[in-house]
């Protein structure tokens, strides 16, 4: 499908089929791993697979044949597009709040709401010192199962430590005041990633609640080769999906509890850069990790289970060599549910379960960096059956379902350090 980029205040629809997009290889390799604009490929048609450009790594073949490049659905869901905040801060992520004003993070550091006309109130007080040189910053935010009598939110940002930095996870009461703004009270950093780390790449991170206590956090294994492989450590706090209560404290039944030596917040691990999770129907917890060059990884983590990178990976180095020892497979580590070769450098993600675009129903919806829009991925037996494109023409940062049943991406343009917040509805 094609959507044009729209301007503020107008609203087009679209049931067109457009260019699939694909990974600028001109970009440098700190520009790749979070996505530069793409390249536009061939014309996609229905029933075939929307990325249309060849694979950076054309001699791997997926361990199943729905493992990539799945098919476009049959017909292309008709959608319409609107504009509904624009010059924003450079945002990070968005989350409803009960009356329907949406709960923002800024990159640099700042948190605000914006309200139903699209407008951000005052900067909202309390928040700590972020690191925000390279991919750090204010990253993600997610409210308590009990918001709304406790209202209590959590969010996770590049803690600047002596030495480096790592990834941390902070619980909040946010106060909200007649202003449109309001306070965070009783900051509190409930968990931090170890080690430190003085570098400015692969934090993640998302939080996904999972119940009235309990909730995931993902975190990046830092890029640099020197500590990558800590990926595979279980000593280390990179490279993983942390399972935690509201008070930072390892579930008990997590995997590696009673292992020596082993993080016993641990639920599973071998990931790279985690920015895109979401609980499906049945509350289980899927991710999307960016790859290097090619090799972007839609998993469903399971309790103790490895991942692979660096050890096993699809696509290759930013250099071009292969990544490790070029291995896609092993009886040690997980395949993939399935993998993007080029990326989309995903970022944000949301499991569809309204009905006001029934198409979608059952659905995850997935931010692109470097697609410059939405990927629908449609589940059949928890492989992919069907990947639709929905070009937004910016970098999606973040995605979420709205109460409205509208799903809602916001974009960033990190030049200008701006971005907007597009609704997008079924067009009937």
């Amino acid at each position: 499908m094609k959507l044009s980029l729209l301007l503020a205040g107008t609203a087009l629809s679209f049931s067109l089929l457009a260019p699939a997009f694909a990974q600028d290889d001109a970009a440098t390799p700190e520009e790749q791993v979070e996505g530069m604009a793409p390249a536009e490929g061939g014309d996609a048609r229905a029933g075939e697979p929307a990325e249309t450009q060849p694979p950076n790594a054309p001699d791997q073949q997926p361990a199943f044949p729905e493992q990539t490049r799945a098919p476009q659905p049959a017909e292309p869901t008709p959608v319409r597009q609107e504009v509904i905040a624009q010059n924003l801060p450079q945002l990070w992520a968005m989350e409803f709040l009960p009356d329907g004003r949406m709960l923002v993070t800024a990159k640099q550091g700042a948190m605000y709401i914006v309200n139903e006309s699209g407008d951000a109130g005052p900067e909202i007080s309390g928040l700590p010192e972020v690191d925000a040189r390279g991919q750090g910053g204010l990253l993600d935010v997610a409210l308590a199962a009990d918001f709304q009598e406790s209202g209590r939110i959590f969010f996770s940002f590049a803690e600047p430590r002596e030495g480096g930095n790592g990834t941390a996870l902070a619980s909040a009461i946010l106060m909200l005041d007649e202003a449109g703004g309001g306070a965070l009270e009783d900051v509190s950093i409930i968990f931090s990633q170890e080690p430190t780390y003085d570098g400015d790449k692969h934090f993640g991170s998302r939080i996904v609640p999972a119940g009235d206590d309990m909730l995931y956090l993902t975190v990046g294994e830092r890029s640099d080769n020197e500590v990558r492989d800590q990926a595979q450590e279980l000593a280390s706090g990179f490279g993983k999906v942390f399972r935690i209560d509201y008070e930072g404290n390892a579930i008990a039944d997590n995997p590696f509890i009673d292992t020596e030596g082993a993080l016993p917040e641990i639920w599973s691990l071998g990931h790279r850069n985690t920015q895109s999770a979401a609980l499906d129907g049945e509350g289980r917890l899927w991710i999307v990790e960016h790859g290097a060059r090619g090799g972007d990884e839609l998993n469903r983590p399971e309790p103790g289970f490895n991942y692979g990178w660096p050890d096993v990976a699809y696509g290759i180095e930013y250099s071009g060599d292969p990544i490790g020892g070029g291995i896609t497979a092993d009886a040690e580590t997980e395949q993939p549910v399935y993998y993007w070769d080029p990326v989309i450098a995903p970022s944000g993600m949301a499991f569809y379960d309204g009905d006001a675009i029934p198409e979608w129903s059952g659905a995850f919806i997935i931010g692109g960096l470097v697609s410059t829009g939405l990927v629908v991925v449609h589940l059949d037996n928890d492989l992919v059956a069907s990947e639709e494109r929905i070009p937004l023409e910016a970098r999606v940062r973040d995605v979420r379902a709205g109460p409205d049943g509208a799903v809602y991406a916001v974009t960033e343009n990190p030049d200008n350090g701006t971005s907007s917040i597009i609704r997008i509805t079924r067009d009937s």
